[in-house]
């Protein structure tokens, strides 16, 4: 008969997800353990081991977590029957809102490029590429000219994520600019650039 999973098992897990993502963001891959994590955590090794059998599963499950939780709240926030326009200014705020209290994986996702395993990976390009590909999609009908000619679609496409998945960077809740003003510039710039690509 299988094991059933504890009622709190998710619970558990998110606690060492959020941890561990704190841990790597800190200290890098290859400086952080699973005992560190672990211990951040106040939960035994083995109970990491339980949930995670290694690092790179631990860190596979930390970005493919971030992401699927932002694929979630973009599914929520888009309005396909609103103007191109209107639907990508929901959408950039919904990619910062989600961001709000995800600097450590956001942070894990970009360092992350070789602590997975191949497999891993490609699992994590098929997320982001689905969320890439919604907002490709929004601007393709703002500016239906950046896939003729040139393909210059993926490159103000990827011009946005950049200033979305930089914002950790510089941005801090409370300063001059909300994340909804900064979503609304950050909308505006690629909204006045993409008529002007040609």
């Amino acid at each position: 008969m299988a094991r059933t999973r504890a009622s709190d098992f998710e619970d558990k897990q998110r606690v060492i997800l959020d941890g561990a993502a704190r841990v790597f963001a800190e200290l890098g891959m290859d400086k952080a353990s699973m005992a560190l994590v672990a211990q951040r955590c106040e939960v035994s090794k083995a109970l990491v081991y339980h949930y995670y059998p290694s690092k790179d599963a631990l860190i596979f499950d930390i970005i493919r977590t971030h992401l699927t939780d932002l694929d979630t709240a973009l599914e929520a926030a888009d309005r396909p029957d609103q103007p191109p326009q209107d639907r990508l200014r929901l959408l950039v705020r919904q990619v910062l809102e989600t961001y709000r209290d995800a600097d450590d994986q956001h942070k894990v996702q970009l360092m992350a490029a070789n602590a997975m395993t191949p497999e891993q990976t490609d699992a994590i390009r098929v997320l982001e590429r689905a969320i890439v590909r919604r907002f490709s999609n929004v601007i393709r009908q703002i500016n239906p000219s950046l896939d003729a000619g040139r393909p210059l679609l993926m490159p103000v496409t990827m011009s946005l994520f950049g200033m979305m998945n930089w914002v950790y960077m510089w941005f801090r809740d409370g300063g001059a600019i909300t994340r909804e003003d900064y979503a609304d510039v950050a909308t505006t710039l690629v909204l006045q650039g993409i008529m002007a690509v040609r």
